[in-house]
């Protein structure tokens, strides 16, 4: 992808995340990018094109962050702990991307307004590669619960309940306040062993 492109998006992503989708226009990022419309036209049809865009930069950098921890030495908790600290690192990281995201999962649910079918499609393929994220981390709490490291817990609802936890960060977390990478790697594993900690199986009394 272009550094024109990716300048695009990323100020895309600010306006979707300050405004939502539907308050956005085209406009609102020429303002943000200091460019004419027509910069961002020569790359993306429309504002919905354009959010689709942000939201696949978004999925991308989850994968590409959370992908290459699968693959860590350790036992099936060890992989799917450093799997999220992987995943929450990446939300910190990229908090205008993954909040698009968060919309788009949204607006699949509730409807974007008007649409063409080639759009509808681009959707769904974006919701399915949110579900496929989601399978990583489905199968890795599955592999944990088998060897007995995690509680005996429905897996779907324990997946979601984690993804979930990390997204609110979305909502409260201020980059302003975490500028350094070292102060975000403190914040990820605090959040991540919030999470792991509760998870544990209990022994019984």
């Amino acid at each position: 992808m272009t550094s024109s492109k990716i300048e695009i998006l990323a100020k895309a992503a600010e306006c979707f995340m300050e405004q939502g989708f539907h308050a956005t226009s085209i406009d609102d990022v020429a303002r943000r990018l200091g460019s004419t419309k027509g910069r961002i036209y020569h790359h993306y049809a429309s504002k919905t094109d354009l959010f689709f865009e942000v939201h696949r930069e978004g999925m991308a950098r989850l994968f590409a962050a959370v992908e290459p921890a699968c693959a860590v030495d350790g036992d099936a908790l060890t992989v799917l702990r450093a799997m999220l600290r992987a995943h929450a690192r990446a939300m910190l990281d990229n908090h205008t991307f993954e909040n698009v995201v968060a919309q788009g999962v949204q607006l699949h649910r509730f409807g974007l307004g008007p649409t063409t079918d080639p759009q509808r499609r681009t959707l769904s393929e974006l919701i399915a590669s949110r579900d496929a994220f989601e399978g990583l981390f489905k199968r890795q709490a599955a592999a944990a619960r088998q060897a007995g490291l995690l509680a005996e817990l429905d897996i779907s609802i324990a997946v979601k309940t984690m993804l979930g936890a990390l997204q609110w960060s979305l909502f409260w977390y201020r980059p302003e306040a975490d500028r350094s990478p070292e102060a975000r790697d403190v914040l990820a594993e605090q959040m991540v062993t919030t999470i792991i900690e509760g998870l544990r199986p209990r022994a019984m009394g």
